[in-house]
Order: C-alpha cells, then sequence, then structure tokens
C-alpha cells in the first residue's frame, strides 16, 4: 500500500458463490496470503454442495444469503458489511487473487470509486464463450458511447469499491447483470472508474459455468434499456420519438399524396393512425424533457450527498 497513507482502510473481500465446492477454498486462501489484514467473507448463494463448508475450513467468514442471483448477494453485502473499501472477486478461480494488493494499491492511489479488472487483453485462449466476449465487447462499447467514458470490460466479476458508492447507489439488478448495472450507476452518478488489465483464467477441469449466452445477454440489454431510461431519458425518449415520427411519416404518405392530388383523402384509416403515432411523437418528447430536468436534480442531489459524505 502507498506508503503516504496515514489511514489502513477496513478491507472486506466479497466472494459470492453457487456450487464452487471445488474452486472456493483455493480462492479463500489465495485472498488471505494477498490482503492478509482483510476480512475474507464467503456469501454462499444457496449451494447445493460443501462450498460453504469449505469456504469456513480454508478461513472465510461464511454468510448464508439464500435468494438467488448475484445481484441479490451485493444487496446483501452493503446491507451487512462495514468497511472502507469492497473488492469482489468470484470463487471459481478464474480471476488472479494474487494481483489484488496490486489492485488495491492501484484503487488506493487513484481516488476512484471503482477498479474494474479488465479480462480481454490478456486471457486464456479457453476462458471466454465467442459469443461472450462479443457479447462483451458489443455491451462496452454502447455504454462507452452513451456515457462517453472509456469502457472496455462491462461483465468483469472482479472490482474494487470505495465505501461512498456502497452508500450513493442502489443496485436493483438481481443476476449476473449485476457488473452492468454498478457500471452503468457509477458513470451515471459521477463516481469516477478506473481499468486495470489482469491475466484471467478458464475454469478448472469440471467446474460448472452458470453463465447463459442468451439470457444473460438479454437481461444485460433490458438493464442497459432501463437506465438509459432513468439516467439518460431525453437521450431515450428522443430515440422513441424519431421512431414515432418516422413511422407517422411512413404511414401518412398515402393520406397527404390522396389529398395533394385529389384534394380529398382517400387511406382515412392510414390518416388516422398517422396521426396518432405522431401525437405520441411529440408526448414521448416532452416526457423526454420533463424528466430530463428532473434527473439533473437528481444530479444535483447526489452531488450535494457525496459532499457530506466526504466531509
Amino acid at each position: 500500500m502507498p506508503g503516504g497513507l496515514l489511514h489502513v482502510p477496513r478491507v472486506a473481500v466479497v466472494i459470492p458463490c453457487l456450487d464452487e465446492e471445488q474452486t472456493v477454498g483455493k480462492v479463500v486462501g489465495d485472498m488471505k496470503a494477498a490482503l492478509p489484514g482483510a476480512e475474507i467473507v464467503v456469501f454462499d448463494n444457496g449451494s447445493s454442495d460443501r462450498t460453504g463448508e469449505v469456504a469456513r475450513a480454508s478461513g472465510a467468514r461464511v454468510i448464508a444469503s439464500p435468494r438467488r442471483g448475484k445481484g441479490n448477494v451485493i444487496r446483501h453485502m452493503a446491507d451487512l458489511l462495514d468497511a472502507d473499501v469492497y473488492v469482489l472477486i468470484d470463487g471459481d478461480d478464474t480471476y488472479p487473487a494474487a494481483d489484488s494488493a496490486r489492485l488495491l494499491e492501484r484503487f488506493l492511489e487513484s481516488g476512484v470509486d471503482m477498479l474494474v479488472a479488465t479480462r480481454l487483453d490478456s486471457h486464456d485462449a479457453k476462458a471466454f464463450r465467442v459469443f461472450h466476449k462479443l457479447g462483451n465487447r458489443l455491451i462496452s462499447r454502447i455504454i462507452a458511447l452513451l456515457f462517453r467514458a472509456r469502457i472496455t470490460d462491462v461483465l468483469s466479476g472482479y472490482r474494487i469499491l470505495s465505501r461512498r458508492f456502497v452508500q450513493l447507489v442502489y443496485l436493483r439488478s438481481s443476476g449476473f447483470e449485476i457488473e452492468t448495472e454498478m457500471t452503468l450507476q457509477a458513470l451515471a452518478k459521477g463516481l469516477p472508474i478506473l481499468e486495470v488489465p489482469i491475466e484471467y483464467g478458464c475454469r478448472p477441469q469440471g467446474s460448472r459455468s452458470k453463465l447463459d449466452t442468451v439470457s444473460d445477454g438479454l437481461l444485460i440489454f433490458r438493464c442497459i434499456l432501463l437506465l438509459l431510461k432513468d439516467y439518460k431519458p431525453f437521450v431515450f425518449f428522443s430515440a422513441l420519438s424519431a421512431l414515432f415520427l418516422i413511422a407517422s411519416l411512413a404511414v401518412g404518405s398515402a393520406p397527404v399524396l390522396d389529398f395533394y392530388l385529389y384534394s380529398y383523402v382517400y387511406h382515412v384509416p392510414r390518416a388516422i393512425l398517422a396521426a396518432a403515432l405522431a401525437v405520441l411523437a411529440a408526448i414521448s418528447f416532452g416526457v423526454g424533457i420533463l424528466l430530463d430536468t428532473i434527473s439533473w436534480y437528481h444530479r444535483e442531489a447526489t452531488e450535494q450527498w457525496k459532499r457530506s459524505l466526504r466531509s
């Protein structure tokens, strides 16, 4: 840790686990060796094997977290654990626990609220399924474009969070889309993020992944849409308004042509539909302006809360 630090932070290492009997003992042992002063906490998310027993025997504090889903575990963590820094790492032994001291030092030196250990620059050839890697890059680029930030690995489960982040951010996701939401919430609330590359490995033989490419991808895109609606409402509703307007012009072209040629509208149903779509376009645009104003007030309140936490 930096030699100039006057205060040694209380560090909690949080390991969400579901049926990780084979790997959790090594992860706990590696984290204890890398961060000897930290509290190692395994959240057993309803495992059907001996995950909790192995973690406890390895020296971790084990907390039963029966509500299935990684997002539920992270919320449970925020309710139960009191620390200055939270190190999140999966219990599947794919992330290098030995790097945690280096990552923690970077986190403390930089003063950010979230450090993300990125995996895409250096990883085992079998670590990613093809569609998971492509999906990760696509989602990361969408978020980087929307929030004008450099984000490369939005799905990484190896993160360090500040106490301020845990206090300020309410996470709503329940499953693996929680990583995407944490990144989006940090960007929306102006909490600085630092990405640090790591060497990512593959699961040990016999260890099974709980990820599903299609269903998890759909959940992540749904999460992006919902948070875009909440934190970038003008962009969201302006896009919706543009879609309604384009549909209105397409449907209404025939009635307009009727009136131009014959001074009479023969396509009455299409004229009614076009008018309705135009009204929806106007309403969506107005809603976007209204919600964007409310969002600005919310951001101001968040900034005031951040200042109060600093003081």
